[in-house]
């Protein structure tokens, strides 16, 4: 350990994968390691809250796999006043929520109480399978007083689609080459009349985000980058017009992607000074049907995947000279819902921790986790909001973890990682990273 003067102190994360120190009948097999820690500057700077979670849209009739994980997660319809999800928000004090996912753009906002404000319905022949579904002004009220009582930060996700045509296409990002393109300006008449009743309210919003997967590796339906990025040019004037007396304005954020390098580096491009966050996917695990995704979670091959997207992007930020900073959007790990019985279980906290501790070594600022509450990976349960493990490693991570990250390194195994922070509050302030 290097140490420049004065005191340092600093919390070490260390994970070791099973199977590693003794195996299930007992018999030990210890190897020897060092950790090595250079205490003479940090090598990123994460937020001061880094944790984050989200929270969707999905109605209980959202099924996957034969199986229905969601219950009365949404936002729609979650039990604001439960006080077990008011005393688990509330712990972090803040805790980070993002609102949105797929179903964001889908979402109308009631601008009038007279307006009918109706549900989704699930329905295969719309897009995403859902009808559009509204979120009331009453609604929008309840969830801004339970975020002000619970101390929570919220960013919200406001709908990319309005106003664009989807035609049948092909484009040349994506695993499946998606076959829906999204054509045409986004109309923001509806947003900026929620936006305006927002601030009218005194509400306090961290962020206004634009769109979520509708971008980078294509899935179901994609933009152009050139047309994306003059949407969230529109959405930055939108938010300094409406901001304009106050005295701090919103973030940006966008696009909430899983990561296609080309897409993204003309995206950043093309939208230099519109753009305060620019937030990505990653769900390094694959499925959560594959049976074996216990053994993925436990593999360091599997989960040094994550860090190919996180180097990326951070390369981009670096030579495109942007001001924005990068942000996981969304991960739970094995994407379409996890799976019962392992992404709600402790097994997932090599994955979780491994992952918050490498992204905050390629300077990404917040980890926003899939999801609070719905499917089978939220930090809590779906039906009774008891924490799930890995709950407790994100309030452990809030609480001890500093904003200032260390160069570390184990030596000895890669089934051993090592993660090292200047501790969040010390009690004296005489070390290197001040």
């Amino acid at each position: 350990m290097v140490l420049q003067k004065g005191l340092l102190c600093v919390l070490v994360c260390v994970l070791c994968f099973s199977g590693f120190i003794c195996d299930v009948k007992g018999e030990e097999r210890v190897v020897e390691g060092v950790v090595r820690i250079d205490g003479s500057r940090p090598i990123a700077v994460t937020d001061e809250n880094f944790i984050c979670a989200t929270v969707e849209f999905w109605p209980p009739e959202k099924c996957d796999f034969g199986s229905c994980a969601w219950g009365n997660s949404s936002l729609l319809n979650l039990d604001l006043n439960n006080s077990v999800l008011f005393n688990a928000v509330k712990a972090f004090s803040p805790l980070r929520i993002r609102l949105g996912g797929i179903l964001q753009d889908r979402l109308i906002y009631q601008t009038d109480r007279t307006e009918e404000c109706k549900p989704f319905v699930y329905n295969t022949s719309q897009l995403f399978n859902y009808t559009l579904g509204c979120l009331s002004l009453d609604r929008w009220d309840e969830l801004n007083s339970f975020f002000t009582r619970s101390r929570a930060i919220f960013t919200f996700g406001l709908n990319a689609l309005n106003g664009k045509t989807v035609e049948e296409g092909n484009t040349s990002f994506g695993p499946a080459n998606a076959t829906l393109v999204a054509k045409g300006s986004w109309d923001y008449s509806n947003a900026e009349s929620f936006i305006r009743y927002t601030v009218n309210k005194g509400y306090d919003v961290f962020a206004w985000a634009l769109g979520n997967e509708l971008g980078g590796i294509a899935i179901d339906l994609f933009v152009d980058a050139d047309q994306y990025a003059r949407d969230t040019i529109a959405l930055c004037r939108l938010v300094r017009e409406i901001y304009r007396a106050k005295i701090r304005a919103p973030q940006v954020m966008a696009p909430d992607d899983l990561l296609e390098p080309d897409w993204f580096q003309k995206y950043l491009e093309k939208s230099q000074g519109s753009l305060n966050i620019i937030s990505q996917h990653i769900y390094n695990l694959g499925a959560g049907s594959d049976p074996d995704l216990i053994n993925r979670i436990l593999d360091p091959t599997v989960l040094d995947i994550a860090a190919i997207p996180l180097r990326i992007l951070q390369n981009l930020l670096n030579e495109t000279g942007t001001s924005a900073v990068g942000w996981i959007g969304e991960s739970g790990g094995a994407y379409n819902n996890g799976r019962d019985g392992v992404t709600n279980t402790f097994v997932l906290s090599f994955w979780y921790l491994d992952i918050l501790g490498m992204a905050a070594t390629y300077d990404t600022k917040v980890f926003c986790r899939q999801t609070l509450v719905g499917g089978y990976y939220g930090l809590l349960d779906t039906a009774t909001f008891l924490p799930n493990p890995d709950y407790f490693s994100a309030l452990l991570w809030h609480r001890l973890m500093g904003k200032h990250v260390l160069r570390t390194r184990f030596e000895g195994s890669s089934k051993i990682r090592a993660y090292a922070h200047c501790a969040k509050n010390p009690v004296k302030q005489q070390y290197c990273c001040d």
